[in-house]
């Protein structure tokens, strides 16, 4: 277990700092352009992190055992313990326990923290613009988290409260059937204490409307034009949608599936996130019976042949289950087989390398095992005594 703990979490920082890199940056660019608090920030990324822990740990274990049978190989230490008659079932067992021990740590991220943290970042973006007004504005990007509104920045200067070629499409109800567009050349964001609203404030602009009496539009210049933003509404429409499917703790996709099958409706993509809580924790186990075998192979360059091999294995997994998730969500397969399936190729690619690896190490090995060998062997021998 010893072997296995720093490569463990050394692999733990290793492939959350891959998937999160992009995250990352775009969180730091939050920070230092937009002003945000580095804690509301912490906060987000707290939101972030279990979904991507629920992968990592599975990728870090294979990694660590790996990296840790590598190392007793190459420094024969594994020949040592099969010199003192200590089996290769022996030494799976501290492995099973290890993978057993990240297994309910990874179900226990899949079953509440992932659902807890994308729950949560629905209305993280908002928490953050109340501390930020502009921060859930994002420059050349066709920003619709406002009812009615459809707001294009073609750019924000740092802090963020000054905006640059502003276009907005204002469908409101206070416009009856008269949408409008406006546009500006400057603009700035307000937050308004109390009222959880924006105010935007518009210069040098104008605005197009549909004329009532005349076809064509009317067009209107303004020097100053304000824009209220309701945040509270926005937080209210956002809590107000159905939860997504990763979103939902195990009773409440129960639920949703029992429902959907009495209204004769499909629940193929509730079924795929419900096989996935426990698929993916139990890939740790089929890592671990395929790790070993690879692992206690002799090679001179540990590290590198590791890591290596874990990424082609893990690339494999991932690949698999992430074909298998969209042909179940689609209906193209079965949802139980469609998540389950890497678990079963990569279980089958396993046999061998246990069975050989079991073979090679007669010392200690169970009682079971020897009986049936030597019944094999008597019936191939041809009629020859067993030695």
């Amino acid at each position: 277990m010893r072997e296995l703990l720093v490569p463990f979490f050394l692999g733990i920082a290793i492939f959350t700092s891959i998937l999160l890199i992009v995250r990352i940056l775009k969180l730091v660019e939050m920070v230092v352009n937009r002003g945000v608090p580095f804690l509301q920030m912490l906060r987000l990324f707290s939101y972030i992190l279990p979904a991507f822990l629920e992968v990592t740990l599975p990728m870090a274990l294979l990694l660590a055992i790996l990296v840790g049978f590598g190392r007793l190989s190459s420094d024969s230490e594994i020949i040592a313990l099969r010199a003192s008659g200590v089996s290769f079932y022996r030494m799976m067992y501290p492995v099973a326990l290890f993978a057993s021990a990240t297994a309910l740590a990874t179900l226990g991220l899949s079953l509440y923290a992932r659902p807890w943290g994308n729950g949560l970042m629905r209305t993280g973006l908002y928490e953050i613009v109340k501390a930020r007004a502009s921060a859930g504005i994002k420059p050349k990007v066709f920003n619709d988290d406002f009812a009615g509104l459809v707001i294009y920045v073609d750019r924000i200067e740092p802090p963020g409260n000054a905006l640059y070629g502003i276009l907005i499409s204002d469908s409101r109800e206070e416009h009856g059937d008269r949408p409008e567009t406006v546009y500006a050349r400057t603009g700035s964001l307000q937050l308004e204490e109390g009222s959880q609203t924006l105010r935007l404030t518009l210069t040098d602009g104008g605005s197009f409307s549909r004329s009532r009496d005349k076809p064509g539009f009317e067009e209107t210049t303004f020097d100053r034009y304000d824009i209220t933003l309701d945040l509270a509404l926005a937080l209210r429409e956002l809590n107000s949608r159905p939860k997504d499917a990763s979103e939902m703790n195990l009773a409440e996709l129960h639920r949703v599936i029992d429902a959907k099958q009495v209204a004769g409706e499909p629940s193929d993509v509730e079924q795929v996130e419900l096989h996935r809580k426990f698929s993916i924790p139990f890939a740790c186990l089929v890592f671990a019976a395929l790790g070993v075998p690879l692992g206690i192979q002799p090679t001179r360059s540990v590290h590198s042949r590791g890591f290596s091999v874990s990424l082609v294995l893990i690339f494999l997994y991932y690949m698999l289950l992430t074909l298998g998730q969209n042909l179940g969500e689609r209906g193209s397969m079965d949802p139980l087989l469609a998540v389950w399936l890497p678990n079963m190729t990569l279980s089958a690619l396993a046999i061998l390398p246990l069975s050989r690896a079991a073979g090679d190490r007669a010392p200690g090995r169970p009682a079971w095992i020897d009986a049936l060998t030597t019944r094999l062997r008597r019936r191939t021998s041809s009629g020859m005594p067993t030695p």
